[in-house]
C-alpha cells in the first residue's frame, strides 16, 4: 500500500495498468474460500469470546497462531493470521476465510486448500468445533449470528439497510469461494472481464449450494446469489458497461469513483464516510475529512467495497460461486483457469459469448438463483447444455496448459465434480434437497455429513 497523494485520475488508471503481466509465465492463481464455524455438540455458532469453558472465534484464530501462523491485530484484538503468503481472516458473522497465496497451478492451490483444511480439522477436534462449507447458513436466524469486533463491519452494518433489504444477510449468513486471475494487458483484461461476467451465472448454477434457510427449503438453488440482488445496487450486479465500446481501465476507474464510499482509515481507526463521494475526496471536500486529499491506500480500500459478480483490481476476481465441499473449492479455480489461461480456450470462450448482450447476461443472472442448471442461456438452451459446452472449453484449456502434478496428472481432473453435475443435473443444492427430503429427514444431519 502507498501513502502517495492522489492528484489526478491518471494515477488511478496507472495503478490498474500496473496489474498487466504481458509474460504469461508470471500469471498466478489466488483462491479464496469461506466457511461457517459451529460447536459440534449444539450446532450453535461461535461467539467472539468463549464462555463456560467453550471456545470462541478468537480461540480458533489463536489456534492458527499456535500452529505457526503470524498474528494480525486490530485495536489490540486478534482478527487474522498469516503464513506463507496466505491469510486467515474473519467475515462479519465469524465466517473463516482462507485467502490463498498467488500460486502457479491448480495442483498447488488444491494442496494449499487441503493443507489448510487438515489444520482446521485438527483444530476442530481439539476444540470440538466444525467448519461447514455452504453458500448460506442452513439454520441460523439473522439475529442469532454473533458479530465480529471489526470497525469496518460496524460501518457497513449501519449503512447496508439503507441500500437494500438483504445486505445484513450477505454479511452475516453467506459464504463463497472465489479465484483471482491475472491479465496480459488492457485488451486482455477487457476480454477476460466480458467472458467471466457472461459465464458467471453458469458458475453460480454449477456451484449452487444454499437451498436452506432457518432449517427449511427456501425455494432457491443459490439463495446466496439471490441475496446479492437486494444488497446495494450501487456496488453489485453484472456491470452492463463492461460490454460497451470504450471499456478499459479508465472506464472502470470512472465506475469506482461513482460508487459511494464506506470508510477512510487514519491512524489505525476507521472513519465513517458512508455514502460520501471519492470524487469529492479528490477535491479535498470529503465531509468526513475536510481539507484532506486521498492516498493510494485510500483508493485500494475503496476498491474493496465494490461487490459485483466480477471485480477488477490489479487482477480479476470471480465472485459468483457458493461456498462448498473440498472438491468444489478446487474446481472453481480449475474452471476459470481452464477458460482464461490458455489462448485457444479463451478464444473459444469469447466466441461463445461475444454475441450475448448485457441484457442477456442480466436475464441469466436473474434466473439462476432459483433455477440453477435449469436456467436458460440466450439461445434458449438450458444451462446443463451450456455447462457441457463450457466444460469442454475449460478441459481443453487445462489440457493445453499441461501443468502436471508430481504423479504426472494434468489439472483436468479438478473439473470432475462439475462434469458430474452437468451429466446428472444435480448440483450440491440439489443433493442437499434430495437428502433433506429423504434419508436426513430434516437439516440436523447436514452438519455432520457436510462439514470439513
Amino acid at each position: 500500500m502507498s501513502s502517495a497523494i492522489i492528484e489526478s485520475k491518471a494515477q488511478l488508471v496507472s495503478y490498474l495498468e500496473q496489474g498487466s503481466k504481458p509474460d504469461r509465465s508470471n500469471w498466478r492463481i489466488g483462491s479464496e474460500h469461506e466457511k461457517f464455524v459451529f460447536h459440534r455438540d449444539t450446532k450453535a455458532p461461535l461467539a467472539w469470546e468463549g464462555e463456560n469453558g467453550r471456545p470462541g472465534i478468537k480461540d480458533v484464530l489463536q489456534a492458527f497462531v499456535d500452529n505457526g501462523w503470524e498474528a494480525v491485530e486490530e485495536g489490540g484484538k486478534l482478527i487474522a493470521a498469516k503464513k506463507n503468503g496466505a491469510s486467515v481472516t474473519l467475515e462479519p458473522g465469524g465466517q473463516f476465510e482462507l485467502s490463498g497465496a498467488p500460486l502457479e497451478n491448480i495442483h498447488q492451490t488444491c494442496d494449499e486448500t487441503s493443507s489448510h483444511l487438515r489444520c482446521t480439522r485438527e483444530i476442530g477436534e481439539r476444540l470440538n468445533i466444525g467448519f461447514l462449507g455452504l453458500g448460506f447458513h442452513p439454520t441460523l436466524k439473522r439475529e442469532e449470528v454473533p458479530i465480529m469486533p471489526k470497525a469496518r463491519y460496524d460501518i457497513m452494518r449501519a449503512y447496508m439497510p439503507k441500500k437494500g433489504n438483504l445486505g445484513l444477510d450477505m454479511m452475516l449468513r453467506t459464504c463463497t469461494v472465489q479465484v483471482n486471475l491475472d491479465f496480459a494487458d488492457e485488451a486482455d483484461m477487457v476480454e477476460k472481464f466480458r467472458i467471466s461476467l457472461a459465464l458467471q451465472p453458469l458458475a453460480t448454477a454449477l456451484f449452487a449450494n444454499s437451498p436452506l434457510t432457518e432449517g427449511k427449503p427456501n425455494g432457491f438453488k443459490s439463495y446466496r446469489s439471490h441475496i446479492w440482488t437486494d444488497t446495494d445496487p450501487d456496488r453489485c450486479g453484472t456491470l452492463p458497461f463492461v460490454f460497451e465500446d470504450g471499456m478499459g481501465f479508465e472506464r472502470w476507474v470512472d465506475h469506482v469513483l461513482d460508487v459511494p464510499m464506506y470508510f477512510v482509515r487514519r491512524g489505525g481507526k476507521y472513519i465513517d464516510a458512508s455514502g460520501q463521494s471519492f470524487r469529492d475526496f479528490m477535491k479535498g471536500e470529503l465531509p468526513a475529512l475536510p481539507g484532506e486529499l486521498p492516498t493510494m491506500t485510500d483508493w485500494e480500500d475503496h476498491m474493496t467495497t465494490l461487490f459485483p459478480e466480477v471485480r477488477l483490481k490489479t487482477f480479476l476476481e470471480m465472485r459468483g460461486a457458493d461456498g462448498g465441499p473440498w472438491n468444489r473449492l478446487c474446481a472453481l479455480p480449475a474452471l476459470w483457469v481452464g477458460l482464461l489461461y490458455d489462448t485457444e480456450a479463451q478464444a473459444a470462450a469469447h466466441d461463445l459469448i461475444k454475441r450475448w448482450s448485457a441484457e442477456d447476461v442480466a436475464k441469466m443472472r436473474a434466473d439462476v438463483p432459483r433455477r440453477g442448471l435449469e436456467a436458460q442461456d440466450p439461445k434458449g438452451g438450458c444451462f446443463r447444455d451450456l455447462g457441457e459446452e463450457v466444460l469442454k472449453i475449460a478441459d481443453l484449456g487445462l489440457k493445453n496448459r499441461a501443468r502436471l502434478s508430481s504423479s504426472g496428472d494434468t489439472e483436468q481432473g479438478f473439473l470432475n465434480s462439475l462434469w458430474e453435475s452437468v451429466e446428472t443435473g444435480m448440483t450440491p443444492a440439489d443433493q442437499i434437497l434430495h437428502k433433506y427430503h429423504g434419508t436426513w429427514g430434516g437439516v440436523e444431519p447436514l452438519f455432520d455429513q457436510l462439514s470439513y
